[in-house]
C-alpha cells in the first residue's frame, strides 16, 4: 500500500509551493522570455526591419536580402567572439586591426616566398592565433585592464601593418596573389558565393551562421560556457569554486584571433590585395553589435545570438539609408541612436525579467 503525500498548499490555503524546494517550481514561458539577453535586440531587430520596408521599396526585394545578410555577416563573423569576450568580462580593442593584419600576413608571406597560398593562410592563422595568446597572457599575467592591453596591441598592430607593407611591398597595399598556386581554391573557402533561390549567398554568411551556433552550444551545453558566465560574472568568486579563470581568458581572446583570421581570409580572397591602414575603427562596431545583442559592459550577460542580431540591425541600418537614398552620412548617427535605444530597452527587460523572478 502507498501512501499519498497531502497537497502542499500557500499561506492562504491555495495549492502552492508552500515553501518547499524552489528549484521544482516551473518558470512561465513569458517569465523565461523576458530572461533572454537577446529580447530587447529581437524588438529592435523588427522595428528596424518594418521602418526600412516602408521606407524603401527595393529593401524588401531578394536581392537586397542577401546584400544585408553579407553586410551583417562581416561584421557578426566578429561580433560573436566579441560577445563571448564580453559576457566573460573583457573587451578586445585590436579586433579591428587584427583582420588586417591577418590578411597581410597570408598575401606578403606568400608573395615574398613564392609559395602555395595556402602556405601563408596557415602562416597567417599561427601568426594571428599567437596574438590573441599574447593579449590573453598580457591580461592575465599584469592584471591591467584589457582596455589598456588591447589598445597597446592595437597601436602596435596598426604601426606594424603599415610599416611592414611599405618596407615589403614599397606602398601601401600589397602585390597582387591572385596568379598564385591554391588562390583559387581558398577563394572557394573564404570568398565564394552559393545561390539559393535565385538569390546569390556569400560564404561568409555560412561561416557566420556557423559559428553563432558553435558559440551558442559553448555557452549553453559545455563546461566552458559555464566558466565564461562565472568568469565575467565575479572572476574571483570564480577562482574560488576551482574555475580556470586564466585559462578561460586565454582561451576567449584566442577564439576573437581566430574569426580575425577568417575575416581576414575574406577580405584578401575577395580583393586579392589588401590595404594596410584597413580595420581601424570596426573594433567599435563589434562590440556595438554585441552590446545591442544584450551584452553587458560589466560581463556576465550576454548571449551569441544576441550579437548575431545586432549585427542584422547593422546590416539593415547600413544597407537600408542606401536603398531609401538617404544621404550615407547619416550612418553613424542612426548607428548611434541604435546603440542607445537598444541598451535602454534590453536595462527595461532585465528590470522586468527580474521582477517577476
Amino acid at each position: 500500500m502507498t501512501a499519498t503525500a497531502p497537497p502542499v498548499k500557500d499561506k492562504d490555503g491555495a495549492p502552492g509551493t508552500g515553501g518547499g524546494d524552489e528549484r521544482l517550481l516551473r518558470t512561465s514561458p513569458l517569465r523565461r522570455l523576458l530572461g533572454r539577453p537577446e529580447l530587447g535586440s529581437v524588438v529592435g531587430a523588427a522595428a528596424v526591419f518594418l521602418f526600412f520596408a516602408l521606407a524603401a521599396d527595393s529593401f524588401l526585394r531578394a536581392s537586397s536580402f542577401g546584400t544585408v545578410l553579407y553586410a551583417a555577416s562581416t561584421i557578426g563573423i566578429m561580433a560573436v567572439p566579441v560577445a563571448l569576450l564580453m559576457i566573460g568580462g573583457e573587451f578586445d580593442l585590436s579586433a579591428g586591426v587584427l583582420v588586417t593584419t591577418s590578411a597581410l600576413v597570408s598575401s606578403m608571406f606568400s608573395y615574398q616566398m613564392t609559395a602555395n597560398v595556402w602556405v601563408g593562410v596557415a602562416v597567417s592563422l599561427l601568426v594571428t592565433l599567437a596574438v590573441g595568446a599574447f593579449n590573453g597572457v598580457m591580461l592575465t599575467r599584469t592584471k591591467l585592464p584589457s582596455f589598456i592591453i588591447t589598445l597597446g596591441t592595437f597601436l602596435m598592430l596598426t604601426g606594424m601593418n603599415l610599416g611592414f607593407t611599405k618596407l615589403i611591398s614599397g606602398t601601401v597595399s600589397t602585390k597582387t596573389i591572385a596568379d598564385m598556386e591554391g588562390f583559387s581554391s581558398a577563394r572557394t573557402l573564404f570568398a565564394s558565393h552559393v545561390t539559393v533561390g535565385g538569390v546569390d549567398l556569400k560564404v561568409t554568411i555560412l561561416w557566420w551562421f556557423a559559428l553563432v551556433a558553435l558559440a551558442t552550444w559553448i555557452l549553453l551545453r559545455t563546461r566552458f560556457g559555464n566558466w565564461i558566465f562565472a568568469v565575467g560574472g565575479n572572476a574571483d568568486a570564480a577562482r574560488a569554486v576551482g574555475v580556470p579563470v586564466r585559462t578561460t581568458k586565454i582561451g576567449l581572446y584566442m577564439g576573437v584571433a581566430f574569426c580575425a583570421w577568417v575575416s581576414g581570409q575574406h577580405l584578401l580572397f575577395s580583393f586579392d590585395v589588401v590595404q594596410s591602414g584597413e580595420g581601424v575603427g570596426n573594433e567599435l562596431i563589434y562590440i556595438i553589435a554585441a552590446v545591442i545583442g544584450g551584452c553587458l559592459i560589466t560581463g556576465g550577460y550576454g548571449s551569441a545570438i544576441g550579437s548575431a542580431v545586432g549585427a542584422f540591425i547593422f546590416g539593415m541600418t547600413s544597407k537600408g539609408i542606401v536603398y531609401a537614398e538617404w544621404n550615407p552620412d547619416w550612418f553613424k548617427f542612426f548607428l548611434g541612436a541604435m546603440l542607445l535605444l537598444a541598451t535602454l530597452l534590453n536595462a527595461w527587460v532585465r528590470k522586468r525579467a527580474e521582477a517577476t523572478a
